[in-house]
């Protein structure tokens, strides 16, 4: 099957025969797992015994081969298996004198290169994007250019020429009403950078979502450290928080009241809480949705109520005017007319520490952050995510939850636990303020690209300096390690750092230097909700999703992923051209 490797096990020794045992290199501290018993060789007719076993490729594992009376270790082996590849392990006696034993892994049949369809796939989109940068340095050439206005119809013709590949109009600003003719050209203008960044995010999610081709690393790390899944939720939490200040203060300098935008906040949240319940829940798949197995948490709930918390909070603290601060130090101009906010924030964070670190959970030590399962050397198999799934399962109920955690395949956890629990949501409020203050430092140096872009810089840098320390560079080793179930500290302050560093970038190659429009993550980056919520809703329906000839192959099912997310790519392209936009 996709990601295995055969193993056969011959053993030479004469009774009582040996147990084999198997420990995945991406499980921290686990029992070692009972693969087969491999029976003694029969020596009246000198042929060995043996055992086959499938064996996992996706990660190197540790082969343990101990005796089955006495448990004593005959040998150990790591080694990474190759997909589909066939394998030979081979224990006997190298001398009948000392009765040493030796263990020779010896490859039968080579294994497939199961990346190879990356690479291809890596080659066919730079391809086209090739063909698409030929074809827009042709139109620069005016006989070409004049070619092409015989052929075309002359008003489409026009809308192409004229319309700057990636340019939202004023009209389609976020969470904003059309403008009126009175605003001034200043406020008309929309950073795509923030559209670049949110739709890079949302594409990297529908494709994950869709399976990643089954690839490991396109699918969420299993508890510490991080894979490409990862990344991209909390990325699209900063880029919320990023647009919240500028939309915010946007509506109150065209004149809305404080209680007609708190009104409006309060309605965009349960739209998009009531969306994740109603329409996105995935317990869909176990019949119809009943309160009985109904769960609460999910994404678009947490985005619901991390928008209402963080935006309310702006709401409270900010200024029309965004003019330059006359207070003390004007270097921290962004900062220090808010510090009723940061105290709230740290307030917040106390919280979470506090409930982490100090919570009694039955029969779970105290501040456990572990996956429980077999991880920990099966101490704690009930104690999955500690305190977090402790205070989800008191309030919520186990039925009301995400049933199948990432832990479960690794670490082999049956505790219901959801990485979208109610202890991680305060980490995500810290996430989207942090977007937030992204947000007011591109209003406080408007006109100013490079203080932005200098802040941007110090702002990565500091947070990553903190994930150093929290996490002592390590994995499983910190005081707090990065663990995206957990919504830990760590997590935040490192996606934090990225997410600085990222806008940087884009904000630099596409609103600074403009050598890049943000094509084509800035046509799904202008429809999200559509984008994300359509993906879930139609993500068995053809053509996002047909039946395959070889189910057990990465290069089927990353076509197919592929092939789904571009035609979201494709459909908000389409919208964006037609100017539908779906805003809450």
């Amino acid at each position: 099957r996709m990601d295995q490797a055969l193993l056969l096990v011959s053993n030479e020794l004469p009774a009582p025969g040996l147990n084999l045992a198997a420990r995945s290199g991406s499980c921290h501290q686990c029992l070692y797992q009972f693969l087969a018993f491999v029976p003694p060789s029969n020596e009246s007719l000198r042929k060995p015994g043996t055992a086959s076993v499938m064996v996992d490729t996706q990660h190197p594992l540790t082969l343990l081969l101990n005796s089955s009376v006495g448990d004593r270790d005959i040998c150990k082996i790591q080694y990474h298996f190759g997909e589909f590849g066939n394998y030979s392990l081979v224990v006997k006696t190298l001398s009948t004198n000392t009765q040493t034993v030796s263990c020779d892994l010896i490859i039968n049949e080579g294994p497939i290169n199961s990346y190879l369809p990356i690479l291809f796939a890596f080659l066919v989109y730079m391809g086209i994007l090739g063909i698409l940068i030929a074809g827009r340095l042709l139109m620069k050439i005016d006989p070409v250019r004049n070619w092409v206005y015989k052929k075309l119809n002359p008003r489409a013709t026009d809308r192409m020429i004229n319309s700057e590949l990636g340019s939202p109009n004023t009209a389609d600003s976020i969470n904003c009403d059309p403008a009126p003719q009175s605003w001034s050209t200043g406020s008309r203008q929309r950073l795509r950078s923030l559209d670049t960044f949110r739709g890079l995010s949302l594409v990297i999610m529908v494709f994950v979502n869709y399976g990643g081709g089954k690839y490991w690393f396109f699918k969420h790390e299993s508890w510490n450290g991080l894979t490409v899944a990862d990344l991209v939720f909390p990325w699209f939490v900063f880029i919320m928080g990023t647009s919240i200040a500028l939309a915010l203060g946007s509506m109150l300098r065209w004149g809305s009241s404080k209680w007609k935008v708190l009104r409006k906040i309060l309605w965009r949240s349960v739209v998009l809480i009531l969306l994740g319940i109603i329409v996105v829940n995935p317990n869909y798949c176990l019949g119809p949705l009943s309160w009985d197995n109904l769960r609460i948490p999910g994404v678009l709930q947490r985005l619901g109520f991390t928008y209402l918390v963080v935006a309310a909070l702006e709401l409270l603290f900010t200024r029309p005017d965004s003019g330059t601060w006359e207070g003390r130090f004007p270097a921290l101009q962004d900062i220090l007319p808010y510090w009723p906010q940061w105290i709230f924030i740290l307030v917040l964070e106390t919280i979470w520490l506090c409930l982490t670190f100090l919570l009694p959970v039955p029969d779970c030590p105290r501040g456990y952050l572990g996956p429980g399962g077999i991880g920990d050397f099966g101490k704690y198999p009930n104690c999955t995510g500690g305190a977090a799934g402790y205070i989800d399962r008191l309030l919520l109920g186990e039925k009301h939850m995400y049933q199948h955690p990432s832990s479960g395949v690794i670490y082999q956890s049956t505790m219901p636990y959801d990485p979208e629990g109610i202890l991680g949501t305060i980490n995500s409020i810290v996430m989207a303020f942090l977007g937030l203050q992204a947000g007011k430092i591109t209003l406080f140096y408007k006109d100013q690209p490079k203080q932005i872009m200098s802040r941007f810089i110090i702002w990565g840098i500091v947070m990553g300096i903190i994930s150093a320390i929290l996490t002592k560079c390590s994995k499983e080793e910190g005081f707090i390690p990065i663990n995206k179930n957990l919504w830990s500290i760590s997590y935040v302050t490192t996606m934090s750092c990225f997410a600085f560093i990222l806008l940087l970038l884009i904000y630099y190659l596409v609103d600074v230097k403009k050598w890049w429009s943000g094509a084509p993550f800035l046509y799904p980056g202008m429809n999200s909700i559509l984008v994300y919520i359509g993906h879930q809703v139609f993500a068995n329906y053809f053509p996002f999703k047909w039946k395959m000839q070889d189910s057990q192959s990465h290069a089927e099912h990353l076509t197919q992923n592929l092939t789904a997310t571009t035609l979201w790519v494709i459909i908000s392209y389409i919208l964006y051209k037609r100017r539908i936009f779906w805003k809450i």
